[in-house]
């Protein structure tokens, strides 16, 4: 891929004055149409050796656009605060809105690019890291977020000298330079990063997030090639128009083929001992808080997902987990409809930036299943949205789970007779009447619809490193016993292995 961009590329600076004038009109045309219909962000991705002007790129930018909507991503050696949470936590954490562009130096790439180029990735994890990439990047096409990754090609002996030239003899740089590869010295290792990199861009270039190799070793053609690929870019990502999802959504099953519900094979009717429920309710809190407190735990995380039927008792359920964790170390979600600032950036983006650090737990009263539960059945996303949102969802689990985080997730069931007899208590309870809401009742009408959703989710996002629990919850005695029975026995096998 980098035979083309060897050959000379030189720009004179008439042509390059001429060509730029036209350009910067253009890119601010197209930079604000993106920012004025808010459908779409853009992430360009400014990769190569030291030396090819990485960071002049960035202020060339910055001189052409509108600042008001750019903003600068850089990443270096993980903080400790990224270090406590799983790699990709710090690059969700950035993702810009919509309507808005990041330029970013140090992507996720280089992360993996020095690690397989100093050895320390073998072929098969390097190659499973590759697909996961790609995978990835697939998603945050899919969720409006247009990737520019530019390779800035020059030869790594004039790279180097260029680099050379702008030191001093204490080392200070006469100009400001961005650094990513310092550790590269020998002849040796820099083939070996060549490599690597070449290989990285040719498995990694998709049509969702194809690579572009930028000649770098003239400066003029270097900024208006890369202006050029990011008007490019603002072009087709202005011009995403996407049908309604409400348009497109499936209101019910495709065919009449009958799939019986997970649910329907429950034994509702089963029930706590109320004489001992007290006294096995305080053992299992105990080996919970034993759990989340031993040393072993100070290196995992935990991370628990409740789904259920409306009223079939999640906050009663959580309460009782509470009871039994450091009220420092753990925090309770409540998810609800999306805000405007999480509908500007991909669905996952508020679930990612809330994984909590190595040593404490999070718990999420709803989750990221409401992209195939909630959005599925009232038509917010389309059906192409929810499909593939069971390899994203699986994806992003099984992440947490390589981080050494435990994933724990329940649906709660209930009967919709026994769903019906806890509205009308909390119809007639002045201090219940809030937890009940129209969209309550508006769901019964849906039972089945939800009833399906939920056995395509357990069918496809049951794995063994994130299984679901399915809680009988007609009795809530019996399904806080469950779900922590569940949780502590998770931990007590993570905890051995």
């Amino acid at each position: 891929m980098f035979e083309s961009a060897s050959l000379p590329h030189v720009m004179t600076k008439a042509a390059f004055e001429a060509a730029e004038t036209q350009l910067r009109e253009r890119l601010l045309d197209a930079q604000f149409e993106v920012a004025d219909r808010k459908n779409a962000a853009v992430m360009v991705l400014i990769n190569g050796s030291d030396g090819v002007g990485k960071g002049e790129i960035v202020n060339r930018l910055y001189d052409w656009l509108d600042d008001h909507f750019v903003e600068t991503l850089s990443y270096g050696r993980p903080t400790d605060e990224e270090r406590a949470r799983p790699g990709a936590w710090r690059y969700w954490r950035d993702i810009p809105a919509k309507g808005r562009i990041g330029l970013v130096l140090g992507s996720w790439h280089h992360r993996l690019l020095r690690n397989r180029a100093l050895g320390r990735l073998g072929r098969n994890a390097y190659d499973r890291a590759l697909e996961e990439m790609i995978r990835a990047e697939e998603m945050l096409r899919h969720e409006g977020v247009y990737l520019l990754k530019i390779w800035l090609h020059m030869d790594f002996a004039e790279a180097r000298r260029r680099l050379k030239k702008l030191r001093q003899s204490d080392g200070a740089l006469r100009r400001p330079a961005v650094v990513e590869w310092d550790e590269f010295e020998s002849e040796k290792d820099r083939a070996r990063l060549a490599d690597a990199a070449l290989e990285m861009i040719e498995r990694t270039s998709t049509g969702d997030a194809p690579w572009a190799v930028v000649p770098a070793a003239d400066p003029r053609y270097r900024d208006a090639a890369v202006g050029d690929l990011l008007l490019q870019t603002l072009t087709r990502a202005a011009g995403d128009g996407r049908p309604s999802p409400r348009t497109l959504a499936i209101a019910a099953p495709a065919n009449d083929l009958p799939k019986p519900s997970l649910v329907s094979f429950l034994d509702l009717a089963q029930g706590a001992d109320r004489a001992t429920y007290a006294q096995e309710l305080r053992a299992l809190q105990q080996r919970l808080t034993e759990a989340t407190t031993a040393r072993s735990f100070r290196d995992r995380g935990l991370v628990i997902a409740f789904e259920g039927n409306d009223a079939a008792g999640k906050g009663g359920a959580i309460l009782r987990v509470r009871e039994a964790l450091d009220p420092r170390r753990f925090r309770v979600h409540g998810v609800a409809a999306p805000t405007d600032e999480e509908r500007a950036r991909p669905y996952l983006w508020r679930f990612w930036r809330n994984v909590p650090r190595r040593g404490d737990v999070a718990i999420f009263d709803r989750s990221w299943y409401g992209r195939v539960l909630v959005e599925r059945v009232e038509g917010f996303a389309a059906p192409q949205d929810w499909m593939r949102a069971y390899q994203e969802i699986n994806d992003f689990e099984r992440e947490l789970d390589e981080n050494r985080y435990t994933v724990v997730k329940f649906w709660l069931a209930i009967s919709p007779d026994e769903q019906l007899r806890r509205f009308q208590d909390r119809e007639a309870k002045p201090f219940k009447r809030y937890k009940l809401t129209p969209d309550d009742w508006r769901n019964r009408e849906k039972w089945q619809l939800y009833e399906a959703a939920m056995t395509d989710m357990i069918d496809r996002t049951s794995s063994r490193h994130a299984p679901w629990t399915i809680v009988e919850a007609n009795d809530k005695k019996f399904a806080r016993l469950k779900v922590l029975q569940t949780i502590v026995d998770r931990l007590e096998e993570a905890g051995r292995a």
